[in-house]
């Protein structure tokens, strides 16, 4: 029986008759070229350029502040302190625990959960049913998605005439 849904957007993974289902999504156990579990590490890039940004605007909204006010204060500090925590509160939320399936066609799944030990058990659960025929589990995780709204996130790596999907 899987477990009750999390927060975010559940996704139910399960094995049985050697087909990894990942939602709807079916993939034969046998294409699966590798399974890990770690942390995801901060886009500092990213983050960085947010910083950037949010100090521009700070300093833009101070300067109109100046103009206008008059006071001898320094919004512009504040403002920057603001941005800092902010950018600092984005990357902290964004170390997350992953799971990563990938097949051998290079296509991947990434799932999450709050635990490492959790994920860790599932990969150790989809690495015996490779070896097992028989054995059959399911398990409902969050899935990563930081590009799609609209369903599992799935990397391809070198199609040719891929359109996508039409709806």
């Amino acid at each position: 029986m899987p477990l009750p849904p999390r927060r975010g957007k559940p996704l139910e993974l399960r094995v049985q008759r050697q087909i990894l289902w990942v939602g709807s999504a079916a993939a034969p156990l046998r294409n699966v070229s590798w399974v890990e579990v770690f942390r995801l590490k901060p886009a500092w890039g990213k983050a960085g350029g947010y910083f950037l940004l949010l100090v521009v605007v700070a300093f833009l909204v101070s300067t109109r502040l100046d103009f206008t006010d008059g006071n001898g204060g320094s919004p512009p500090a504040v403002l920057a302190l603001f941005a800092l925590v902010v950018v600092c509160a984005v990357l902290l939320g964004s170390r997350k625990p992953v799971l990563v399936v990938e097949l051998n066609s290079g296509s991947r799944v990434v799932l999450t959960l709050p635990t490492m030990d959790e994920l860790r058990a599932i990969a150790g659960q989809i690495m015996y049913a490779i070896d097992h025929p028989e054995y059959e589990f399911s398990a409902v995780l969050e899935q990563y998605n930081t590009t799609n709204n609209f369903g599992s996130v799935v990397n391809m790596n070198g199609g040719r005439g891929n359109t996508g999907i039409k709806l």
